[in-house]
């Protein structure tokens, strides 16, 4: 089955699951309602978000300079930058050191990349246990699926549900108080950082001048997975760049507060590499692995390039009616919703992919609450452009507007064919879409033609 028929199927059986709905209307609404509260914090909004476009703007133009000004700082610390050019580069760099680690167990914090790339795949194939220590993320892959949503991994599941996935793969006595899930969860988990050789992050943010990675989150989990195993492998996009760890005060809030409300996220902490001789903890080893896989050929199209300034805080997700219908799961992409929409051709081919930049109503509800003014559904349209100009469009469709143009250039020919015929040739073409769920639509016996004609004689 293709992805475009797939996603349609998909999408339908979404949108009309009314518990689905309900979970995700309940969830998304309690997020809304914080980002709200969360934005009295600012007393000019627009100013911050200006200047956080400004400033990634310019980051992304001078994107070769700040890399290299990243690695520069980092090894200078005992780092170490391993440039990957794709997901399989990335596998294979992180595959050899685990084999010079000889690593049975990963400990992993809530990361994106590491789904882009299928790294947990990669690791279990190779005989090496993972876990993922984040709450939403640990309770996905007990589930075996794949993060819903940006920031909120398991937005999809109720507590009745997850009480329900812990009963039945952790063995516990059924539960709905949320307290007791936590704990089963924390006991396991504790165990888990303490054996594992290596810990695993991605990164929010690559400052330049500092040679840091940022790391945000709210569960202390990346801290424990940095802190314990003597190895620390950090995986981060290379769009991820800002110039100077002082531009951290106007992006730690916008990313946080525009994502769950927050003022500031509960833990935020900065690796500039491994334990230095006078600290007490941390990784004797550290590595960052740079992922373009396909970010610079992003880079190159200067119209679509704002692309990259995302900072991945789920706002656009949380406010777009075409997610909140259909859920993360059906885009079948790591990065989905109105951005990973834009991102997701160009990652992962526009063949097969450029019908998500068509699963968009066009309201603009992205663009005017991403905190950082990326001009989201015009991106959209820049894509449905490029697909038809590199004849990505099948052979019916082209047929049909071909046809339709024909049709609509001619009156005699609109008026060739009685209603009746019309109408027959209506049911036809919409009954595997529009009439599956609705009346049909109908042309009316008399066309305005018609009435135009009679009314003046």
């Amino acid at each position: 089955m293709s992805k475009l028929r797939q996603f349609l199927q998909d999408a339908e059986t979404k949108a009309f699951d009314q518990g689905h709905r309900a979970t995700i209307k309940f969830n998304i609404g309690k997020y809304n309602a914080a980002v709200q509260r969360g934005l009295t914090q600012y007393t000019d909004h627009e100013l911050a978000r200006e200047r956080g476009s400004y400033i990634k703007t310019q980051t992304i133009n001078n994107l070769d300079k700040y890399l290299m000004e990243f690695e520069a700082n980092f090894t200078a610390r005992g780092g170490k930058v391993i440039w990957a050019r794709d997901a399989q580069e990335a596998l294979k760099e992180i595959g050899e050191i685990m084999k010079r680690k000889r690593a049975r167990s990963v400990v992993k914090s809530k990361s994106m990349i590491t789904e882009e790339i299928h790294l947990n795949e990669y690791l279990e194939k190779n005989g090496i246990e993972t876990v993922e220590t984040d709450l939403g993320e640990y309770i996905v892959q007990l589930a075996e699926q794949r993060p819903y949503h940006i920031v909120t991994p398991a937005m999809h599941m109720s507590k009745k549900d997850i009480a329900d996935l812990f009963v039945r793969k952790l063995g516990i006595a059924p539960t709905e108080n949320a307290e007791e899930l936590v704990g089963v969860a924390r006991k396991l988990l504790r165990e888990k950082y303490t054996s594992a050789e290596v810990g695993i992050t991605g990164g929010n943010f690559l400052i330049a001048d500092v040679g840091g990675v940022a790391v945000t989150e709210n569960e202390g989990n990346a801290r424990l997975s940095t802190t314990f195993p003597k190895t620390h492998i950090a995986i981060v996009g290379i769009e991820k760049m800002i110039p100077s760890i002082m531009d951290l005060d106007l992006f730690w809030p916008l990313l946080s507060t525009s994502g769950t409300g927050q003022n500031v996220t509960v833990y935020n902490s900065i690796f500039t590499g491994p334990r230095q001789p006078k600290e007490k903890d941390g990784p004797e080893e550290m590595y960052v692995v740079l992922l373009d896989n396909g970010r610079t050929d992003l880079l190159a199209l200067p119209e679509k390039r704002e692309a990259l300034n995302c900072i991945r805080c789920g706002a656009c997700l949380n406010v777009c009616p075409v997610y909140k219908n259909i859920g993360g799961h059906t885009y079948e992409s790591t990065y989905s919703g109105p951005i990973g929409s834009v991102i997701t051709p160009h990652y992962n081919g526009m063949a097969e992919h450029k019908h998500l930049s068509f699963a968009s109503s066009l309201c603009g509800a992205c663009t005017s609450v991403c905190p950082v003014k990326i001009n989201i559904h015009n991106l959209l349209l820049l894509n449905r452009k490029q697909s038809v100009d590199q004849g990505l469009v099948e052979s019916q469709e082209k047929t049909a507007i071909k046809l339709w143009l024909k049709a609509m250039k001619s009156r005699r020919l609109m008026n060739i064919a009685p209603a009746s015929i019309k109408n027959f040739v209506l049911r036809y073409v919409q009954k595997e879409s529009w009439s599956k769920r609705r009346e049909p639509l109908q042309v009316p016996q008399k066309s305005f033609n018609q009435l135009w004609k009679e009314k003046r004689g």
